[in-house]
């Protein structure tokens, strides 16, 4: 059947069909150009009653496969199908329980063969499962992590992997790996009724990006009042005896704002009063003595109105005041580990709103006032259970307490249910674990020695287009995907919308599984990706089973289509029975 080389045309290359037969089971075979100090492999893409095309993919050169070529092969070399030990140097290594071996799935070409990956070079690179729903894509992931422990007698122990499960589904599909010695799996399923099993982030841990994100700031106007913001709360619940000068100092430029407001006198003393009756300090409260030459009176009767409606000892309270504003709040350190509330930052934001002028400014008034606002509804809502930790701890031990048992025991996967959330508040809560885990890394001390995966389902829904890089100035996936990998910070994108997803996030993933996909724009997406996918694969996408996928990048010697097997248990993931749930 196969003859020489007739032409060539790049990477393609057409050899004469000898005898014309039309083998179609052929397509998709892969051949080889055996020369002198070479092998040039090939994928048959077409087969002609006058030709065969085959699409050259790599080489061969002393029993290792090399992806790409330097030459096309001689023209008088006809090529053979590849034998057994060949197939290994590109589908991967047969003994797939080696320690640096990934099991993916069965070659649909050859029988009895696995496609697998190099373990490291998948998992230390970002990697992106594509599909279309209802055709593998929950259970090509589980099914993978599944593999890292059910075909190894040494199970990655040390792993740190956080599932953010948009719908609750992998749960059931880790529930088998704690009858492995040694792993364990713990699931946050965030309802309010088992407290215990809700994600629980200290308020302390929030910087200003972090409240930006959380409050919906679209203004980047807003990020110096949230930096004045944890300074204040910082002040305020401090103990340190220093920070003392600095509260007088906060509440009496407050005081001053509210009397220079413009506002009528009763208005200026309820609201004096109201803030030393929250806010005070030894030196500085309602009853504070001000002293005049022959008498002595508290703030409280300076305060108060007379018959014409004004405050006649208005100018003695501002002199007042004005002795306590000697600080520089810049030259201020924040307290580590302070233990404060979201109620606390409400409060702290009032006294910044109130020393950046907001309350005496129309235009500033209407675009500050909506951090309130947006700090209200969560304080109030059903949201407010996720910033409710109690106890003192540091974000080093935070994050490496989530990957251990109360007894102490190693954790390897954290699955973190978002079933109950809704969708901008699981967007903000990714965000805010997500920025966590790389701000842990790039302060390590030992860079990349504590490797955190972070799998996001469903990761269309906010991996997105967003405006964060304009309100503080970074996407935090787009960071991650850019700069995490050095550290150990490593992004997994399960999506079945690729054109939906950043584009800077996806250009960072290195291997791909992709399994059948419909739309134009997310065929065009693959299509761009590599340009090692021939026409071919890129056609099959359009028709490939459930539980089939396009396996491709650095972890992977060829793009190769695999066969999955089925995640055992499978992830809570499968279609409404209708025709049950109708008739029974």
């Amino acid at each position: 059947m196969f003859g020489k080389v007739i032409d060539v045309n790049e990477n393609f290359v057409r050899i004469e069909n000898i005898g014309g037969k039309l083998q179609l089971h052929l397509k998709g075979v892969h051949v080889v150009f055996e020369e002198p100090n070479r092998k040039v492999v090939g994928k048959i893409t077409a087969i002609k009653s006058a030709y065969i095309e085959i699409f050259l993919i790599g080489e061969i050169i002393n029993d290792g496969f090399i992806p790409g070529i330097d030459k096309a092969p001689y023209l008088n070399v006809v090529p053979r199908i590849v034998n057994s030990k060949e197939l290994v140097t590109f589908l991967g290594n047969q003994n797939y329980q080696e320690k640096n071996t990934l099991l993916v799935g069965s070659s649909t070409i050859y029988d009895n063969f696995k496609i697998t990956a190099s373990l490291n070079d998948f998992f230390s690179n970002h990697f992106a499962i594509i599909g279309n729903s209802g055709y593998g894509k929950s259970c090509g992931a589980a099914r993978i992590l599944q593999n890292l422990f059910l075909y190894t007698q040494n199970p990655p122990r040390n792993m740190h992997m956080v599932m953010f499960d948009v719908y609750g589904e992998y749960e059931q599909a880790f529930s088998n790996l704690e009858s492995i010695s040694g792993v364990h799996v713990k699931s946050f399923k965030n309802e309010k009724e088992d407290i215990a099993n809700v994600l629980q982030l200290p308020p302390s841990f929030l910087d200003a990006d972090d409240l930006a994100l959380l409050l919906n700031v679209e203004d980047p106007y807003l990020i110096p009042i949230l930096e004045k913001t944890l300074q204040f709360v910082s002040i305020f619940k401090s103990e340190d005896p220093a920070s003392l000068e600095y509260k007088n100092n906060i509440i009496a430029t407050s005081l001053l704002e509210v009397l220079s407001s413009g506002k009528d006198a009763s208005q200026i003393r309820d609201q004096i009063m109201s803030i030393l009756n929250k806010y005070n300090t030894p030196n500085l409260n309602i009853d504070s003595e001000i002293k005049e030459p022959g008498y002595t009176r508290t703030i409280r009767q300076c305060l108060n109105i007379d018959n014409q409606g004004k405050i006649n000892a208005i100018s003695q309270v501002i002199d007042y005041l004005n002795q306590f504003k000697k600080m520089n709040l810049k030259e201020y350190a924040l307290v580590p580990n302070l233990v404060y509330s979201l109620e606390d930052i409400y409060d702290a934001l009032e006294f910044a709103l109130l020393s950046e002028g907001v309350y005496n400014n129309v235009s500033m008034y209407e675009r500050a006032t909506s951090l309130k606002i947006h700090l209200h509804q969560i304080i109030n809502g059903p949201n407010k259970k996720f910033f409710e930790y109690q106890g003192v701890i540091s974000k080093k031990e935070y994050v490496e307490g989530l990957f251990q048992s109360p007894n102490g025991e190693n954790i390897q996967i954290v699955n973190i249910n978002l079933n109950t959330l809704e969708d901008r508040f699981a967007k903000i809560l990714t965000k805010l674990y997500s920025k966590l885990f790389f701000d842990y890394a790039t302060n390590s001390i030992y860079r990349g020695s504590f490797p955190i995966h972070i799998i996001l389902e469903e990761a269309h829904r906010y991996v997105t287009r967003d405006r964060d890089i304009d309100v503080i100035g970074y996407n935090i996936f787009d960071r991650i995907t850019k700069e995490g990998r050095k550290y150990g910070i490593l992004m997994g994108f399960i999506t079945q919308r690729p054109s939906e997803l950043s584009e800077t996030a996806l250009s960072q993933c290195s291997n791909f599984l992709v399994f059948r996909i419909f739309h134009p724009d997310d065929y065009k997406i693959i299509d761009a990706i590599t340009s090692s996918i021939t026409r071919d694969d890129l056609e099959r996408l359009k028709t490939l089973r459930k539980g089939m996928c396009l396996a491709f990048g650095s972890a992977f010697h060829i793009p190769l289509i695999a066969k999955l097997d089925m995640p055992n248990p499978a992830p809570a993931s499968s279609n409404v029975d209708i025709s049950n749930l109708w008739f029974s």
